[in-house]
């Protein structure tokens, strides 16, 4: 974070200093509310949470190094204490936005929200130093804990925005003022908490809603190929750019097709050039992260070429997201066990197929959260999509959504021993180790809660039992 005083933190989040000796004291460090990453220099923000109160490692940070604490209560040690953490952490992140000239970059949508963003960042700081969201710390306080990691250097700051209801992005729009506003897709992530798909889109954008005016330097960019979102350029005063497949896309893609590994190729032709992309991801769903990518830095002063090159060199920065790694037995475990919602689980069941020409192929799937009346119907559409791509393997794992994984692909023409329900992940293991033969490649995706990244790791913990079954 940029240098702050104590006095001029409390001046701007509203908040009353205890037990401060000296209120010109220096914020050098980061803002951290993770004990553990206490440091010197730093400001700790104390939550109180439903099992730790923060408040209670207050003398351990202060003696890690922390300057300060910021609270809703007197901890015996320098605090600056407020009414609302929350409100006080996102009041602190406004200021130094402000006070940082940054172009700020927000980003949002239904699916790919996190594999766009590491792709912008991977392509901006080639042109200047960037910040951007780390994982998936994309609400009310993982938004403004990483606009505060910039610093006086800091030329772009990419944030993601998530959302679970109508005026959520909009209050993170208050929070991080974007200069550049990008909507990707309205699917049905969410759906059960939003009630339908154009709630979905009133709610994404919202993003756009809050860009400057065109004059002022704002832009808005926007998937051409998803309908809800290209509405949304009567919603803005910025300028609007869309990318996409289509013929009238100002960045898009041409001659698309995937490499014999399953990654993606194509011709990017953007409004000042044209250059060839072949991408490490994996998955033809990423052309489209990358055209959004590259309508970004586009806008942002760089050339065809120069986004080409960054976006074929660019690869995964957050775990669990389509990582492939292929063990010394040449089984091949794609771990996409990070979230999943409808859309992004068929995206990943063709990225598997396209990985395993003339192997076999596992599809390990669990539950699909947050999709309310639409649940089964989507669980059955997934489990019929398997055994029409001809995966050779689904396992469904878990309760009653794992059964309708199941249901659909038996429906859809399963009927042997193509597809099989078990009760959880290590039963999911137990059957893998036992089936699994050289060659073939595993796909693993869930929701976050069903915790099928524990297959993954067991697999490749496992990786040198095979070379033996092998030999």
């Amino acid at each position: 974070m940029i240098t702050l005083s104590l006095a001029e933190i409390a001046e701007v989040v509203g908040g009353r200093m205890h037990d401060i000796p000296d209120a010109s004291a220096q914020v050098t460090g980061p803002v951290v509310r993770d004990s553990r990453e206490a440091g010197p220099g730093c400001l700790f923000v104390a939550f109180v949470g439903e099992r730790v109160d923060g408040h209670d490692f207050a003398p351990a940070v202060v003696e890690a190094g922390a300057v300060a604490v910021l609270g809703s209560r007197p901890v015996g040690v320098p605090a600056i204490v407020v009414d609302d953490v929350q409100s006080a952490l996102g009041a602190l992140a406004r200021h130094v936005v402000r006070r940082l000239g940054a172009t700020l970059v927000a980003l949002t949508g239904s699916a790919g929200k996190t594999s766009t963003k590491d792709l912008i960042a991977q392509v901006l700081r080639r042109k200047a130093p960037t910040v951007f969201t780390p994982g998936s710390m994309n609400n009310e306080v993982g938004l403004p804990l990483t606009a505060l990691t910039a610093t006086e250097e800091t030329k772009f700051l990419v944030l993601e925005m998530g959302a679970r209801g109508i005026g959520h992005i909009r209050y993170l729009c208050e929070l991080t003022p974007p200069k550049v506003g990008l909507v990707l897709n309205v699917g049905s992530a969410h759906i059960g908490e939003f009630g339908g798909r154009e709630q979905i889109a009133q709610a994404k954008g919202e993003l756009v809603e809050a860009l400057p005016p065109a004059e002022e330097g704002g832009t808005a960019i926007l998937n051409a190929d998803d309908g809800l979102v290209r509405a949304m350029a009567s919603r803005t005063k910025a300028k609007v750019i869309l990318f996409g497949e289509s013929d009238e896309a100002d960045v898009r893609a041409e001659n698309v097709r995937l490499t014999d590994s399953g990654q993606p190729s194509f011709r990017l032709h953007t409004p000042s050039g044209a250059s060839d992309v072949t991408m490490r991801l994996y998955g033809e769903h990423h052309v489209s992260n990358a055209l959004a990518a590259a309508a970004v830095a586009h806008e942002l002063g760089m050339s065809a070429d120069e986004i080409a090159t960054a976006l074929s060199e660019a690869g995964s920065l957050s775990r669990w997201r389509m990582e492939v790694t292929e063990r010394p037995d040449g089984v091949t475990v794609v771990n996409d066990a990070y979230n999943a919602n409808p859309e992004s689980m068929k995206a990943a069941l063709r990225a598997l197929v396209a990985m395993g020409k003339g192997r076999r192929t596992w599809a390990v799937l669990g539950k699909m959260a947050e999709l309310g009346d639409e649940a089964l119907a989507e669980h059955d559409a997934v489990g019929r999509l398997a055994v029409r791509l001809n995966v050779s393997k689904l396992v469904a794992v878990g309760g009653r959504e794992a059964q309708w994984l199941q249901l659909g692909a038996y429906n859809e023409g399963s009927w042997g021993e193509e597809s099989v329900h078990v009760s959880d992940a290590q039963a999911a293991v137990d059957l893998l180790r036992s089936e699994l033969r050289p060659g073939d490649v595993v796909l693993v995706k869930a929701s976050r809660s069903v915790g099928l990244e524990r297959v993954a790791a067991a697999l490749l913990e496992t990786g040198a039992e095979g070379v033996v079954a092998a030999r």
